[in-house]
């Protein structure tokens, strides 16, 4: 059997910035400002970013606000880039749950998750002219790059947009979100968002 070739996706990236006019506008998913923010450092002189908070999986009204809250604030502090929300759809994520609620962290429910939020930034990034989107989720060691680019790609073709791959825990991308989160003073929350994760 032959041993599928890893792509490296920073590097397809760094790439795909090459081929891009500075200023170009591209609709960013965001799970939470901490995450954002290394992200954002990255992009910002190349894209014109606006951030997409969509997180129906988030556990608890109260906890949503509360990452949403410190999400626009660094935005605004920062101004690298512009804001759009949407309603806090948790019926959607317990749709989509539904069957898989036994299933481990990092299984089948948190691939149809980055499916449900990457379709879903697509979607938006269509209605709203957006030619560019791509998804912060990559950052986090615990989340799986490998399924979040290919559903992106997916997603891509199946709207007619360029998705921005990424791998943005490379060149210690995620060490760096740890300084900034320290610099802005932003709250680090201690589970992924959902319901099961708190478990884990």
């Amino acid at each position: 059997m032959e041993n599928k070739v890893k792509r490296n996706y920073d590097l397809v990236m760094q790439e795909q910035m090459k081929t891009v006019e500075k200023g170009t506008p591209l609709l960013l998913h965001s799970c939470c400002a901490p995450c954002s923010s290394a992200c954002l450092e990255r992009l910002k002189d190349t894209f014109k970013i606006t951030v997409l908070y969509y997180n129906p999986n988030i556990d608890e009204d109260a906890e949503y606000e509360k990452r949403k809250a410190e999400q626009i604030r660094f935005l605004k502090e920062t101004g690298w880039a512009d804001f759009l929300d949407c309603d806090y759809d948790a019926q959607a994520f317990a749709e989509m749950a539904k069957g898989l609620e036994n299933e481990p962290e990092r299984g089948a429910r948190c691939y149809r998750c980055y499916a449900l939020r990457l379709s879903k930034t697509a979607q938006i990034a269509k209605e709203n002219g957006f030619q560019w989107f791509g998804t912060t989720l990559t950052l986090s060691p615990h989340k799986n790059h490998e399924w979040l680019n290919e559903i992106g790609e997916k997603e891509g073709s199946r709207y007619a947009l360029n998705y921005l791959f990424s791998d943005f825990k490379k060149q210690g991308g995620y060490y760096r979100s740890i300084d900034l989160s320290k610099q802005y003073g932003l709250y680090r929350q201690d589970f992924c968002g959902c319901k099961y994760s708190r478990k884990a």
